[in-house]
């Protein structure tokens, strides 16, 4: 009984010291029966020499491998967003330079920034415009612009509207003598792709193969600098803060086929442009391109404010005017009349005629070399009349003159309030260009467009239909192939050449025997 219960002793106090053992720590959550289990399974799979003398080392290392960095207490830095981003390249619209304190006078007289602020006042009355937080940030970011270029005027032109992002353009014309040459390396291309076709020409000459007869009509030179489509220089930017991109010349093939299509920006400038006609470049041309058509169709200006040149009018009878100057006898235009009638406004830009240009060229002159002037005499007389000239409608041109578009007007004016007509201004709206803005008040008008860029199309659009492709060879007798004889026209066509043929033998027959009797007789 004595040793029984001495057992029994001994193994509740095994169990009450196992029990102790299997305690867990409030530091480490782990507990010295587990931990001692493991660092001998580890003493008896390593079996290292003097193991008294690492067992706290191997103790050490048995708690590590246990403390795994399951869950880190760090969190990941967020990414900054795009709104993040956008404000901090924002914020250094509204920082000064360090040394502009001694030019600020200066800056002040003769700066070609536009006055932003104002035409933000106007535009809000005509129910129009950006909001007074991003007219301010677009404030900012003309100054930006007029500081980094040598600009002699610069306009916000308006907004265009796209898919991805937008585009703010201004526009802008550069000082004399300070704007920078372009297309050296588009006129070196044309050269080459002119002087491809020579050398299939002469490859053609030694081949067999047929050659087209399609000749590309002739390709229309663009207009130079400060003439034209590209009498001013327009950057485009996605966000205010964000860097200016000067656009390139727009050239007439570009604004013809610019005609035909309908596309909706993306907001990236090297965004192809995949249409049909095809059109020759990418979203930044055919931004160009809606910017020159805009332009010429939706600015317009008060009647008298601009006027021609003395000197102009006596000189340019035979072409048309292509500048003009500000009247210094202005004095304005009552705001009730400008609402109600439409030959109080004028185009003060050149009408864009279907060849893409706002000057006619004529295709038909080419240049004589002096080796070629007998052929091209020769030509020249076989060559048709030479096309009339095309004439668009003048500068200056009343409003009212303009033409309708499926029973639609073109224009729409009113008064920006009729409660208090004292303080009210003209608002005339543009209906083939819808976005197209403009304000008049005493001496002062601007023009803005805010829209996607797209013209009024009426009922619907219907793609352009592709064209009849050509003809591979002519048609003709030589190359149609014939239908095969019947049974019967064989026979009959067998049956007159043995009867042509017995008729010639006779024919020979009798000539023969005449021989033979002058013969006899002789």
């Amino acid at each position: 009984m004595a040793e029984g219960a001495l057992n029994d002793q001994r193994e509740h106090t095994a169990i009450c010291f196992k029990a102790f053992m299997l305690k867990n720590s409030t530091k480490s959550n782990l507990n010295l029966y587990d931990h001692l289990s493991r660092l001998l399974t580890k003493v008896m799979d390593e079996r290292p020499e003097n193991v008294v003398d690492i067992i706290e080392d191997m103790s050490r290392e048995v708690k590590q491998e246990l403390l795994q960095d399951k869950q880190s207490t760090l969190r990941d830095m967020p990414l900054a967003t795009a709104a993040q981003l956008l404000a901090e390249q924002q914020r250094l619209l509204f920082s000064r330079r360090g040394g502009d304190d001694g030019e600020q006078e200066e800056e002040l007289v003769e700066t070609p920034l536009p006055n932003v602020s104002e035409l933000g006042f106007f535009l809000e009355q005509a129910g129009v415009g950006l909001g007074r937080e991003e007219m301010l940030r677009v404030f900012l970011a003309l100054k930006q612009l007029v500081d980094s270029q040598p600009l002699v005027r610069c306009r916000l032109w308006g907004k265009i509207l796209g898919t991805e992002g937008n585009y703010l353009v201004a526009e802008c014309e550069y000082r004399e003598g300070e704007e920078e040459e372009e297309g050296n390396e588009e006129t070196v291309e044309d050269e080459e792709r002119d002087g491809e076709p020579r050398d299939d020409d002469e490859e053609a000459d030694i081949d067999t193969l047929p050659r087209s007869t399609f000749k590309p009509p002739p390709v229309v030179p663009k207009e130079d600098n400060r003439t034209g489509v590209n009498k001013f220089t327009y950057f485009v930017c996605r966000e205010p803060g964000l860097p200016w991109v000067k656009l390139p010349t727009v050239t007439p093939t570009q604004i013809t086929a610019a005609r035909h299509i309908r596309k909706f920006f993306t907001g990236r400038l090297d965004a192809p442009i995949i249409s049909y006609p095809p059109f020759p470049g990418n979203e930044a041309n055919y931004l160009r391109a809606q910017i020159a058509r805009i332009s010429a169709g939706t600015q317009v200006s008060p009647l008298g404010f601009y006027q021609f040149a003395e000197e102009e009018g006596e000189e340019e009878e035979e072409g048309a005017r292509d500048s003009f100057e500000e009247n210094s006898d202005f004095e304005g235009i009552p705001v009730p009349e400008m609402a109600e009638s439409l030959s109080t406004w004028v185009h003060h830009v050149q009408h864009i005629l279907q060849q893409g240009r706002c000057v006619w060229v004529n295709l038909a002159d080419k240049p004589e070399d002096d080796f070629e002037e007998e052929a091209d005499e020769e030509e020249k007389e076989e060559e048709p009349d030479e096309p009339d000239p095309e004439v668009g409608p003048p500068l200056l041109t009343p409003l009212s003159e303009d033409a309708e578009t499926t029973n639609t007007p073109p224009w729409s004016s009113k008064m920006s309030s009729t409660l208090i007509s004292q303080f009210a201004i003209a608002v005339l709206r543009s209906n083939l260009w819808p976005g197209a803005y403009t304000y008049a008040s005493g001496k002062k008008f601007e023009n803005i467009y805010i829209g996607w860029g797209l013209k009024f199309a009426g009922e619907g659009y219907i793609p352009t239909v592709p064209t009849m492709p050509q003809r591979e060879y002519p048609s003709g007798p030589e190359i149609t192939e014939s239908l095969d004889p019947s049974l019967e026209e064989e026979q009959a066509l067998k049956a007159t050449l043995e009867e042509q043929r017995a008729a010639q033998e006779e024919t020979e027959g009798l000539g023969e025997d005449e021989e033979e009797e002058e013969e006899e007789d002789d």
